[in-house]
C-alpha cells in the first residue's frame, strides 16, 4: 500500500467480505493478494470474516487450501504465514445458486451465525465476481432473501460489481435500471481496477493541488491529449468470448472513458464522491454525439495479422481458436473524440487501445502548443521537443514533462529533455495488484473511485456511434496491421490529416 496516505487510515470497520465466483481466476489472482496485501498494512478490521460462494460444494479447509495456494503463487510480495493463517481462519464456504432461491436463505443463515460468532455488526458487502449475466439475477436474489436491507441507523450492505456494465448504451440502462430497482445507488460500487492505480488517483492531485497546472489545463494553452492504452497480448485461448467484444466495447467506454473524464472534468467544488463523480459525468456528457458518417470519419479500426512480439511469432486474429475466420471484430481502435464546452472547445481527445502490440503501456500525453520560435531560426534546433505533459499508467507508473533546453556550449543550441517523477523513485511502495484501495474504499463506504450510473451510460453514450457505424460497414474500412507493431497506418494517418502524430509506443 501507498504509506503516504493509507498509513493515516485506520482499519476498516468490522464487516463480512461475501464473495460470488469464490473459486474464479479474479478471486485467486487479485482479490486475495489485495486482501493479504490489506491485512499486512493493518487495514483489515479485527471482526472480519469471508465467504465464499460456490456453485458447487467444496469444504471450508479444502477453500481456505485453494486460496492458500493462490496466494503463494500470485502474491505482490513475500508471504507472511501468521499473516495468512489469521486471514484465512476466518472463511467459510456455500453453495448458492440464482436459479434456487432456497439457497440465498440458506446464506442469510449463514451471515447470521458468522455475524455473531465474529461480531461484524451485521455490515455486508457482496462482491459479485461473476459473468456480467449474473449481476442483475444475483442481487434480485439477494435482495428478496432480505440480505441487502439497509436500515437508516443500521448496518451497512454494498454490492460491487465488476466491469463490463453493459455491452452498449442500451444494455447498460437496462443493468443500471435493474439494479436500480433492488438496490440504492448508494449501495452500488462498479469496479474499474484502472481507477485504483495511483497514477490515475494522481491526476485529480496534479491538476487541482498544484497551482502551476490547472491555469494553463484549457483551448487557450493545450493543443491536443493523447490517452493510449497498449497490450502486447493476443486474445491467446479467449478467442470465443473476445470475438464478440473487440476492443472498443473491451477497453474505452470503461478504462480510457474514466481517464477521459479525469483529464476533462472541471474542478469539483469538494474532494468528495458526489461531487468529483458528477464532474467526471458531466465531462463524458459534453463529448460530441457524431453522425454515423462522422463516427467513419473519426475513428479507425483494425485486426493485427501474423508477426512477432519478442520471440514469439504470433499467428493472425483470425487463425486464433474460437474466431470466425471471417469476423470483422477490431482488436485495435481509435477514436478522435471532442468536447463541446468552454474549456475544451477546438481541442481534440484521440483514444487508442489495441492488442498484439509492440509495447505494453497506459499512458496519457498532454501536447501543449507550441511557442513561437522565430527568435530562434538561426540556431541549431537538436531534434526539437514537443512540449508534452505524459502521465504513464502502467507499466511504470510516473510524470515526464517535455521541454526544450540550451545545449552545453559556447553556441545556442536546442536540444530536447525531460523532468521525470517515479513513484518507485519517490516513495517506499510495495507492489500492489491495484485493487486494495477500491476494496478498502468500499469497506469505509468512500465511492470517489467507482462509476456512477450516470457516467456509465455517459461513456456508452459516447461511443454508441462507432459501435453503429462499424457494425452497418462490416468489412469496409476494417483495416490490419502485424502483430509487435505500433498499430495501423491508418490510426497514424488520423492525426496526421491535421499534422499531428501519436507518441511512439513505448516513448520515454
Amino acid at each position: 500500500m501507498n504509506g503516504q496516505i493509507n498509513s493515516k487510515r485506520g482499519p476498516a470497520g468490522p464487516c463480512c467480505f461475501v464473495v460470488f465466483g469464490a473459486n474464479g481466476d479474479l478471486t485467486k489472482r487479485l482479490l486475495v493478494p489485495a486482501l493479504y496485501n490489506l491485512a499486512a498494512a493493518g487495514l483489515l478490521p479485527e471482526n472480519f470474516a469471508i465467504v465464499g460462494v460456490l456453485r458447487n460444494p467444496m469444504p471450508s479447509d479444502q477453500f481456505r487450501q485453494y486460496l492458500y495456494d493462490g496466494l503463494k503463487q500470485f502474491a505482490t510480495r513475500p508471504v507472511e504465514a501468521a499473516i495468512a493463517d489469521r486471514l484465512f481462519a476466518c472463511v467459510s464456504t456455500i453453495v448458492c445458486t440464482v436459479d434456487d432461491p432456497d439457497s440465498f436463505r440458506q446464506l442469510s443463515d449463514l451471515l447470521k451465525r458468522i455475524e455473531a460468532e465474529r461480531h461484524t455488526g451485521g455490515n455486508r458487502l457482496f462482491y459479485l465476481a461473476t459473468p456480467p449475466a449474473g449481476f442483475a439475477p444475483s442481487t434480485r436474489q439477494l435482495t428478496q432473501a432480505g440480505l441487502t436491507q439497509e436500515d437508516p441507523d443500521g448496518p451497512w450492505r454494498r454490492v460491487i460489481i465488476e466491469k463490463p456494465f453493459g455491452t452498449d448504451l442500451k444494455s447498460a440502462k437496462a443493468l443500471n435500471h435493474d439494479l436500480l430497482s433492488v438496490l440504492t445507488e448508494d449501495q452500488i460500487y462498479r469496479m474499474d481496477h484502472y481507477l485504483g492505480k495511483e497514477t490515475v488517483q494522481n491526476i485529480m492531485i496534479l491538476r487541482f493541488a498544484n497551482g502551476l497546472f490547472e491555469p494553463i489545463w484549457n483551448r487557450n494553452h493545450i493543443d491536443h491529449v493523447q490517452i493510449s492504452v497498449a497490450e502486447t497480448v493476443t486474445v491467446e485461448r479467449r478467442g470465443g468470448y473476445y470475438d464478440q467484444t473487440g476492443a472498443l466495447r473491451d477497453m474505452i467506454p470503461n478504462h480510457l472513458c474514466q481517464l477521459l473524464s479525469l483529464v476533462a472534468m472541471e474542478p469539483p467544488a469538494r474532494y468528495a464522491a458526489h461531487a468529483v463523480r458528477s464532474e467526471k459525468a458531466e465531462a463524458l456528457s459534453a463529448i460530441t454525439q457524431y453522425s454515423e458518417e462522422e463516427a467513419i470519419a473519426n475513428s479507425v479500426r483494425a485486426q493485427y495479422g501474423p508477426g512477432r512480439i519478442k520471440d514469439q511469432d504470433i499467428i493472425a486474429y483470425r487463425d486464433s481458436e474460437g474466431v470466425n475466420p471471417q469476423s470483422t471484430t477490431q482488436t485495435y481502435a481509435a477514436l478522435k473524440l471532442s468536447i463541446d464546452n468552454w474549456r475544451w472547445a477546438g481541442v481534440p481527445f484521440y483514444l487508442r487501445t489495441g492488442k498484439a502490440l509492440a509495447k505494453r503501456e497506459t499512458e496519457v500525453a498532454i501536447k501543449f502548443k507550441e511557442a513561437p520560435i522565430s527568435m530562434f531560426r538561426d540556431t541549431a534546433m537538436h531534434g526539437m521537443a514537443q512540449n508534452f505533459l505524459v502521465l504513464d499508467i502502467q507499466p511504470d507508473e510516473g510524470i515526464t514533462l517535455h521541454f526544450n533546453a540550451k545545449m552545453p556550449g559556447p553556441t545556442i543550441d536546442l536540444a530536447p529533455v525531460g523532468m521525470t517523477f517515479k513513484y518507485k523513485d519517490y516513495f517506499q511502495t510495495a507492489p500492489t495488484t491495484g485493487y486494495e484501495t477500491l476494496i478498502y474504499d468500499c469497506m469505509i463506504g468512500d465511492a470517489m473511485l467507482f462509476q456512477r450510473a450516470d457516467g456509465v451510460e455517459a461513456g456508452w453514450a459516447a461511443v454508441q456511434p462507432f459501435l453503429d457505424a462499424w457494425a452497418n460497414a462490416g468489412e469496409k474500412g476494417l483495416a490490419t496491421y502485424a502483430a509487435g507493431s505500433e498499430g495501423p497506418a491508418e490510426a497514424d494517418e488520423l492525426l496526421a490529416r491535421e499534422d499531428r502524430a501519436w507518441r511512439p509506443i513505448g516513448a520515454a
